[in-house]
């Protein structure tokens, strides 16, 4: 199951938006007799790409793989159907689809063909590995994760003999390549414009790593401010977003002409979608959420400044927090801490997070913790 795991993994930024899902055929003394891993441009699923490796040997023996077979007919048929007609023995897997149209009818489907289905090794290793597909395949909206790189006492840039030249550079190296790893991971990314004006990144996905579509940038403009030399709009390829809540013509004209797409949004915007807690004129981040999540993105990441990271934590949007720390600390003067904002919390409330892990990248830490369970039962309102 962990070599399924694997496989799966490999469909990091290949399968979006569908799961990551990785078969394996064994027989009964242990040898893999075929193998898949999703990657959304190849069209087939892992167990179907699994079956056709093993053949005829398939018949009789086990198929271990990450995620429910499939019940319904998509851009492909159903890969419970397939499994059947392959005459499999036996499918250990290691949890139901998330997916409302699967949800639990694949492994049904396998048991009333005589097939023994095993669910749950391993689960909370392959519900990790989903999670933004959970998210975005019940609720369509993106998994959010907020990532912060700070100083002990919380500080994301000091001056610059403290920071250097970008605050970007407070963590080591070992730190800054896991965070282009989670870049790689997501589909897009998203600052805000001060961010842009401040530290001028790119943006982009340097891991090095193959991915099926450009990492898109997004970045929160509430007056279209970005600058026209900026390296994101320099470097822009139709994968870079601008939301703002009022638009300039002949500045949205000129970003436009750049290959900058121009969105305008703000809280009276669309169908009277509204973030549960609205800031002012910036845009409305649950109807940003919403136009991201209605093209398929089912991850996105974000490296706001302390406004963007407030703004989200306070609109309830997050999902995950990665807080990476240094041994360093800035003091008071002259310094940002990561959060920052003219609305605080109601009186009495609080932003709990739960499943806390700490993990260490050379001299530095991150903390990793929940803010949202993917998983849990939806409420009323979706």
């Amino acid at each position: 199951m962990r070599q399924a795991l694997e496989l799966a993994a490999r469909g990091e930024a290949l399968a979006s938006p569908n799961p990551m899902v990785g078969a394996l055929v064994v027989d009964e003394r242990g040898r893999i007799l075929g193998s898949g891993t999703h990657c959304y441009a190849e069209l087939k699923h892992a167990e179907v790409l699994a079956l056709e490796e093993a053949g005829e040997q398939a018949r009789g023996n086990t198929l271990y793989l990450n995620l429910e077979p499939c019940s319904h007919v998509g851009r492909t048929g159903p890969c419970a159907e397939a499994v059947i007609k392959a005459g499999i023995a036996r499918v250990v897997c290691c949890m139901e689809d998330p997916n409302p149209r699967v949800a639990g009818r694949g492994f049904a489907m396998l048991r009333d063909a005589g097939i023994e289905v095993e669910v749950g090794l391993l689960e909370n290793e392959a519900k990790k590995l989903n999670e933004s597909f959970a998210q975005y395949i019940r609720t369509g909206l993106p998994f959010v994760t907020l990532k912060a790189a700070m100083t002990l006492d919380g500080k994301i840039a000091g001056s610059n003999a403290q920071s250097g030249s970008s605050a970007s550079y407070i963590t080591g190296e070992v730190a800054r390549a896991e965070v282009h790893r989670m870049r790689h991971a997501a589909d897009a990314i998203m600052v805000g414009v001060g961010t842009v004006v401040a530290d001028n990144p790119m943006l982009t996905d340097r891991s090095g790593l193959p991915r099926r579509r450009r990492l898109l940038r997004v970045i929160l403009d509430s007056t279209l401010r970005l600058p026209l030399n900026s390296r994101v709009v320099e470097t822009a390829q139709d994968d870079v977003i601008v939301f703002c809540s009022f638009a300039e013509e002949n500045k949205r004209r000129e970003l436009e002409a750049r290959g900058v797409r121009v969105e305008q949004v703000s809280i009276e915007d669309g169908e009277g979608l509204r973030s549960p807690m609205p800031h002012g004129g910036r845009p409305d981040l649950y109807r940003v959420l919403s136009l991201l999540g209605a093209e398929g993105i089912t991850s996105l990441l974000v490296e706001g400044g302390a406004v963007v990271n407030w703004a989200c934590l306070r609109s309830r949007l997050v999902d995950k927090l990665a807080l990476f720390f240094t041994p360093r600390i800035f003091g008071p003067a002259d310094t940002v801490p990561w959060l920052e904002g003219e609305l605080g919390l109601p009186q009495g409330v609080s932003i709990e997070a739960s499943n806390l892990s700490l993990e260490r990248y050379g001299d530095d830490f991150a903390a990793i913790c929940y803010l949202r369970d993917p998983y849990q039962p939806l409420g009323p309102q979706g």
